[in-house]
């Protein structure tokens, strides 16, 4: 569909090892990177999965694919993703902020159901505290990681711990995150260094949806929409939710620099 659409030039994709360009005459000026399946490792348990894509226009000084593909988030055009679980949804984010569609089979067509989707304040009404990790890597975490996590499983005086929430699908991590609040983390380990959240169409994508629905992003330094791809499926590890959860964590990343392991 998209090849025949005549808006796109070039598409990268997790399940392609190179760049799609699409043939000359159908050529349009948009670039699509997309994972076309998120979660993949749940579908025989019929956990919830999806998708995720992000949009840039080709730029105009670009000189050839991969120049045009190589792009950093904050000149992303648009990003979304799907969700598929008890209901199909459609989460879009543009310039303008962010929307939810849900999908309605009695008629086959996606209808507003969330507009102007907003991640509550901490300690908001609705608001939840929760942190989103695989827990079962703990063993390979970086100082920073292990002490965030810590002190949220054993906070100071009489303040509450957070809850723990890990589906193991992004895409359904992120919208409970987006939804409720909380904290969604993926950082690197000791055996993935540079993170396992591919850059260019999963940490960018949601990061940006994030940041536009009121969150906040980062690698452990800044935000992942600042990051300057490298590779098509280039890493990076990646922290999205509450702001001053995400500053917490750039913080403890400043006492203790990347690569710096909890356990040897």
């Amino acid at each position: 569909m998209l090849k025949s659409s005549y808006t796109v030039k070039v598409m990268a994709s997790e399940e392609n090892e190179n760049l799609v360009e699409v043939e000359i005459p159908k050529q349009g000026k948009y670039v699509v990177c997309f994972d076309p399946l998120d979660g993949s490792s749940n579908i025989d348990c019929l956990v919830t999965i999806g998708s995720i894509f992000a949009v840039w226009k080709k730029p105009d000084h670009a000189t050839d694919l991969m120049e045009c593909v190589l792009q950093t988030g904050e000149h992303l055009r648009c990003a979304g993703y799907a969700v598929y679980g008890s209901a199909c949804m459609l989460v879009l984010a543009t310039r303008e902020g962010v929307n939810g569609f849900t999908l309605d089979p009695s008629i086959g067509e996606f209808i507003l159901t969330s507009p102007n989707m907003r991640m509550p304040e901490m300690g908001a009404k609705g608001s939840q505290k929760i942190y989103s990790i695989n827990e079962g890597y703990a063993k390979y975490w970086d100082k920073a990681t292990t002490e965030y996590v810590h002190s949220k499983k054993f906070p100071e005086g009489k303040e509450k711990p957070f809850g723990n929430r890990y589906v193991g699908s992004m895409v359904a991590d992120v919208h409970r995150t987006i939804l409720y609040g909380g904290v969604f983390l993926y950082p690197a380990t000791k055996d993935a260094p540079d993170g396992k959240i591919r850059l260019l169409y999963e940490s960018i994508p949601m990061a940006y949806i994030v940041e536009k629905a009121g969150g906040a992003s980062s690698d452990g330094q800044q935000s992942i929409l600042k990051l300057q791809p490298k590779e098509i499926h280039g890493r990076s590890p990646i922290f999205l939710g509450y702001k001053g959860e995400i500053e917490k964590i750039e913080k403890l990343y400043q006492q203790y620099p990347a690569g710096t392991w909890a356990h040897d």
